[in-house]
C-alpha cells in the first residue's frame, strides 16, 4: 500500500491543452512501417496531410499507398536529421531506443506511440460523425478507459448526426445570407443547436428535424 502511495506521489502527468489541428498540406512523417504505423498514416491522410514514411519494411496497404503516390516511402532505418523540417512527427517503431532518439531530436509536434512521457502531444480517442468530432482523453493515464467512454458516446451519437450537420451547414450559410437582422439570426442559430433540436434528431430522425429547421428559417426570413 505504501509503495502505491509513493508511486502516486512521484508519477506526474502533463496538463494538456486540447486543440484540433489543421494538417492540410502540412509535412508529416511516420517512422515505422507496421500495423500501428499504418493506422497513424491513414489518419494523417484523412486529415489531408502530406505524409512520409521512414521504414525498411512497410505493410501491404502502405505499399499500395506509396505506389499510388499517396505517401512518400523512404525504405531504410531512421537516421539523424530525417525529421528536420517536418510539422509533425510520429514515432511508431518497435525499438524504444530509436523512439527516444526521435523524441529528443524533434523540434516540432512529436508523438511516440504508447509512450506519453516522450510526447509533446497525445492523440485522443475519437468519435467522428462527419463534421461532428468528439475527442476523449484521460491524459495518457488510461487509453483503455478512453476507448470504453468512446464506445458509450458512439452509441449515443449515431449516424444521423453526420447527415444533419451536412444539412445544417447549408442552412447556416443561408441564414447569414438571408436573415439580415443580427439578433434574429443569432436566435435562429441558437435554436438550430439547441436541446430541442438535439432531442428531435434523436427521436424523429434527420429528415423531420431538417424540415422543422427549414420552417423556422422561413419564419425568420419573413416568408411565412
Amino acid at each position: 500500500m505504501n509503495s502505491l502511495k509513493n508511486y502516486q506521489k512521484t508519477e506526474k502527468y502533463p496538463v494538456y491543452y486540447p486543440a484540433f489541428i489543421n494538417l492540410k498540406n502540412k509535412k508529416t512523417v511516420v517512422v515505422g512501417g507496421g500495423d500501428i504505423a499504418e493506422r497513424k498514416v491513414l489518419s494523417l491522410l484523412k486529415a489531408e496531410a502530406d505524409v512520409t514514411v521512414i521504414s525498411p519494411v512497410i505493410t501491404k496497404r502502405l505499399e499500395k499507398k506509396a505506389s499510388d503516390g499517396k505517401i512518400i516511402h523512404i525504405s531504410r532505418k531512421y537516421r539523424k536529421g530525417d525529421i528536420k523540417n517536418y510539422f509533425l512527427v510520429i514515432a511508431a517503431t518497435d525499438d524504444r531506443e530509436v523512439n527516444e532518439r526521435i523524441a529528443k531530436e524533434a523540434k516540432c509536434l512529436v508523438n511516440v506511440v504508447d509512450t506519453p512521457q516522450l510526447c509533446n502531444f497525445i492523440v485522443p480517442s475519437i468519435v467522428k460523425r462527419g463534421h461532428l468530432i468528439i475527442a476523449i482523453s484521460t491524459g495518457g493515464i488510461s487509453p483503455a478507459m478512453s476507448r470504453t467512454i468512446r464506445k458509450e458516446i458512439e452509441a449515443h451519437y449515431k449516424k444521423e448526426f453526420q447527415q444533419f450537420l451536412k444539412s445544417l451547414k447549408l442552412i447556416r450559410g443561408k441564414a447569414f445570407k438571408h436573415i439580415r437582422d443580427n439578433k434574429k439570426r443569432t436566435e435562429f442559430l441558437k435554436y438550430a443547436g439547441s436541446k430541442t433540436i438535439l432531442a428531435l434528431l434523436r427521436n424523429k430522425g434527420c429528415k423531420t428535424t431538417i424540415n422543422v429547421l427549414k420552417n423556422k428559417f422561413d419564419k425568420y426570413c419573413g416568408n411565412r
